[in-house]
């Protein structure tokens, strides 16, 4: 296939999402060299990734292009060779087995605190916001974090265990307004030791463990953002692992992106770039690896609150793009706001999801009604 047709189809394929090589809009893209179009076209995600990350193009709102391609399904309509390939490899291989649990740790959590606590809120939470009356990303988080913790019926004195807690900011806010004990694991060792700095003296305690290392049982369990890196040959197991730890009265709260169709991998730019080994679930593969292990009971989704994360998290990487440009190179600025953009976009566009799921082991007793409200927790 010659370089004129790789064009002519690459922009037939942008004209179908309103997008125009060169145009005026501030989704429109330049193109800086011709080899762009061979490299999309053959490569997909990964391919329009890596040609963005090395300045073969440029677009003045990432986010509303990427929300108008996948809005518009061009993302299927490109050759999906790297797709295939990387399919083939999430069926024959355990990727997230325990030997390989740290490796997104390595890679992404591990890169700088710097980096984290210049783009998240005050308590560092590096999952999807709830924006339900907020104004700020402070409120949004907080919001957030009242909604999972009301729907956990949080009593004074319970123990809950936050199966990959970051840099502790969930737990010291459960400590601190809900009068409770927690027990968090990370496999970030940069995560870890913000966690233990910012402790404040709370009864919050956080291992640099895998979760399939935990013992013991637990009032409640959470998890938040975590289980994008659980793997879908290890579904079963995690559901045994949080059936096994909790109490026979308790509840369990997964937050958790989510995916439209049931696959066996992320997408290639992503695991290689942000997040390696990771994949996200679908409705049908939590249902199913759930099953005779927990009941349901509720399922709460606002991907759409994702996308204004995102951005909000992208507006203070760039504020703080001047400060931190010293430690990272300007391939790597190009990489983290394709990212951050690109998956704003794909949020926006329904592309992805995010869901709270809330289980019980042998279902809530009574007349419960799962709230939606984010109401302001008592301080202990």
């Amino acid at each position: 296939m010659g370089g004129n047709l790789y064009e002519r189809k690459i922009r037939h394929l942008l004209s179908r999402a309103g997008v125009t090589v060169d145009g005026t809009n501030p989704w429109d893209i330049r193109v800086h060299t011709e080899k762009f179009y061979k490299r999309v076209f053959t490569e997909s995600h990964l391919g329009i990734g890596e040609s963005y990350m090395d300045n073969w193009w440029d677009c003045d709102a990432l986010d509303q292009f990427f929300y108008r391609i996948l809005r518009a399904r061009l993302d299927q309509n490109v050759l999906q060779i790297t797709r295939v390939l990387s399919n083939v490899a999430g069926l024959v291989l355990n990727l997230q087995k325990p030997s390989r649990a740290y490796i997104v740790g390595e890679r992404h959590y591990n890169i700088g605190n710097d980096l984290y606590e210049a783009m998240l809120d005050k308590h560092m939470l590096y999952s999807c916001a709830y924006w339900n009356g907020a104004d700020t990303l402070d409120e949004a988080q907080e919001n957030k974090l009242r909604l999972i913790f009301n729907k956990l019926q949080l009593k004074p004195g319970m123990h809950l265990l936050d199966i990959g807690c970051g840099w502790g900011g969930a737990a010291r806010f459960a400590a601190l307004h809900y009068g409770v004990k927690v027990t968090g694991v990370t496999i970030s060792r940069e995560q870890k030791k913000k966690a233990d700095e910012l402790r404040n003296g709370l009864p919050v305690d956080i291992h640099l463990m895998d979760y399939r290392e935990i013992r013991g049982m637990y009032d409640r369990i959470y998890s938040i953002g975590m289980f994008e890196h659980v793997g879908v040959k290890n579904y079963t197991h995690f559901f045994d692992f949080t059936r096994n730890c909790l109490k026979n009265d308790g509840l369990f709260l997964l937050h958790t992106i989510g995916s439209n169709r049931s696959s066996k991998n992320t997408d290639t730019w992503t695991h290689k770039y942000i997040f390696p080994n990771s994949m996200l679930p679908s409705s049908r593969q939590i249902t199913a690896a759930c099953e005779q292990r927990h009941i349901i009971e509720d399922w709460h989704g606002f991907g759409n609150e994702y996308s204004r994360t995102l951005l909000a998290w992208h507006r203070n990487f760039e504020r703080h793009w001047s400060e931190l440009g010293h430690r990272y190179d300007e391939r790597f600025y190009r990489m983290w706001r394709y990212y951050l953009l690109s998956a704003a976009g794909s949020f926006r566009a329904r592309n992805v999801q995010l869901w709270q799921v809330l289980f019980s082991n042998n279902g809530i007793t009574g007349d419960y009604h799962v709230t939606r409200e984010c109401r302001t927790a008592m301080t202990y």
